[in-house]
Formats: structure tokens, C-alpha cells, sequence
């Protein structure tokens, strides 16, 4: 039995899903753990409900079995003596690992970062009918179709500012925060091609795109706050003709979602500090300084 523990926001969620998808796809017996990873996370849950997807849960016993993790005292004294005997595999590097998909037991603790774990035509099929929802099936507000109105009427382009979690002093070494450099490039290399541009703003901090990026062609997203908002943004990014994305896996999915053939997507070219992250950019990306 294969065990992925589901932990991040969003974005990893949908990524550790998508090689649930690919490994069952293979015939693996896979399930999911869907509360370890949360337990010390006070700001994410698990949020692929929203989407309407069912898994296979792992069991609380299932987890102590592939982790060598019972408590009682025989099973301590065991590990003391002899070392534990776990299936655990923590995710090391961000590059795309093909013996992950060659497992047949396992935990698995990492974000899987990379299309190449579902590179089968099986496997986009099922990862696109799980995540490409209609737009009733999504949304519940106003204002949010009015906004897929606004898109689907325009050479519309998402762009994607993350900040508030990646400023702090805990993330900030770890995270590269989009220059306003990159943005700027990001922009003109985008209207060199379409002049008629328009860059629907997604950000978590919706002050600070205000002050940066001003002009009729710049719309900052302000949808309802509440449950499903993301998943909401989620869809209304995919709409866009085109993507500058963020170092982000959520405006990654975005950009994926949409699978028309003249899309252009912006990517920073360094991704994260702490890992070799080369594996995440798709064939579609092009990639400029940060």
C-alpha cells in the first residue's frame, strides 16, 4: 500500500492528488492521509472536498503499520534495539523522481512539484475531469460572474502576486518574492505579443497591487471572502487566455488548466532557495529573471 499524507494549501493539495490519480492509475493500492499533515498548520486544511473529489482515506493504523509508529512498549523497545522499519520517503529534492511511480509501498511526505509524474494521456484525462468544473458547479456570487464575464471577453491575462506568507522571516529565506522587475518584464514581454492585453491581478495582498500596478488595463481581483474563494480564483485564473505566474503551485495549476495551444506563460526562473526546483516548470513556460 502506497499512503500520500495531503499537507500544504491549495496548489500542493492538487499536486499530491495528482500523483494519488497517476499511482492508482498504475494499479497501486493508494489512500490518502488527510490529517497529519495539518496538525501543526493553523492556516490550511483540506480543501479538495471543494472540488467535489472523494479518496481513499488511510486509516490511523494503516499510517502506524507503513511507519513503524506504535507506541506501546514492545514496539519501542524494538525500535531501540534493532532501528524502525519505516516505508516512510520524504521528498529531498524538488526534481521529478521516477521510482516514486515504481513504489508499491510507501508513505509519502513531499509536494511532487512536477507534471512528469502525470505525463500519461490516462492520467491528464482524470486530473483535468477532477479539476476543469463548469463555472455553476464553482461559483456562488456576483461578482465572481461578472469577473469570468470580463475575461472570456478579452485577451485576458492572470497575473499571480504572492506576498503576505512569503515576506515573513520564517518563509522569506526560503521563498523568492516576484521583484517588481520580474512583474514589469513579465508585462511587456506579454504585450510585445498582444497588445491588447488585459492582466486581471489574483493576490493576497490586494493594497500593494493597487499601489504597483495602475492603468485601465490592470484590474486588481476582489472576490467574496468565504468558503470556496480559492477554488473560486482558482477557476477565473484558468479562464485567462494567458498567465504570469508566481513561484506558486496555485498559479502553476492555473496555468495548466488551461489547455489552449496559443497560451503564453511567464514563470520566474528561480523557484525556491532550499531545493532544485528545475522539474516544475512545464515545456509551455518560459522562464526570465526574477
Amino acid at each position: 500500500m502506497i499512503i500520500i499524507q495531503l499537507k500544504g494549501g491549495l496548489g500542493n493539495q492538487m499536486f499530491q492528488y495528482a500523483l494519488y490519480t497517476a499511482l492508482k492509475n498504475r494499479g497501486k493500492t493508494v489512500k490518502i492521509d488527510d490529517e497529519t499533515g495539518f496538525v501543526n498548520d493553523e492556516l490550511r486544511v483540506p480543501v479538495l472536498s471543494g472540488y467535489g473529489i472523494e479518496y481513499e482515506r488511510a486509516t490511523k493504523d494503516e499510517i502506524v503499520a507503513l511507519t513503524d509508529s506504535k507506541m506501546d512498549i514492545f514496539s519501542r523497545i524494538r525500535r531501540k534495539l534493532t532501528g524502525r522499519k519505516t516505508f516512510r520517503i520524504d521528498e529531498e529534492s524538488g526534481r521529478f523522481n521516477p521510482k516514486i511511480l515504481e513504489l508499491e509501498d510507501a508513505y509519502l511526505v513531499g509536494y511532487w512539484q512536477s507534471d512528469k509524474y502525470f505525463a500519461n494521456e490516462e492520467d491528464i484525462r482524470a486530473i483535468r475531469l477532477a479539476f476543469e468544473k463548469r463555472p455553476q458547479e464553482i461559483m456562488n456570487d456576483d461578482v465572481s460572474w461578472t469577473m469570468l464575464q470580463q475575461i472570456e471577453c478579452c485577451e485576458s491575462v492572470s497575473l499571480h502576486v504572492r506576498r503576505t506568507d512569503y515576506i515573513d522571516a520564517v518563509h522569506r529565506p526560503i521563498h523568492n518574492i516576484c521583484s517588481e522587475k520580474y512583474y514589469k518584464d513579465a508585462v511587456n514581454k506579454v504585450l510585445a505579443e498582444y497588445s491588447d492585453a488585459v492582466f486581471f491581478i489574483f493576490t493576497d495582498d490586494k493594497e500593494w497591487c493597487k499601489g504597483h500596478f495602475k492603468g485601465p488595463n490592470f484590474h486588481v481581483v476582489e472576490l467574496e471572502e468565504g468558503k470556496g474563494t480559492d477554488i473560486a480564483e482558482m477557476m477565473l485564473m484558468s479562464r485567462c487566455k494567458h498567465h504570469i505566474i508566481a513561484n506558486s503551485s496555485f498559479s502553476w495549476w492555473a496555468a495548466w488548466l488551461n489547455d489552449a495551444p496559443e497560451k503564453l506563460i511567464i514563470a520566474p526562473e528561480k523557484w525556491i532557495n532550499n531545493k532544485d526546483m528545475e522539474d516544475v516548470y512545464t515545456d509551455r513556460m518560459t522562464k526570465i529573471a526574477i
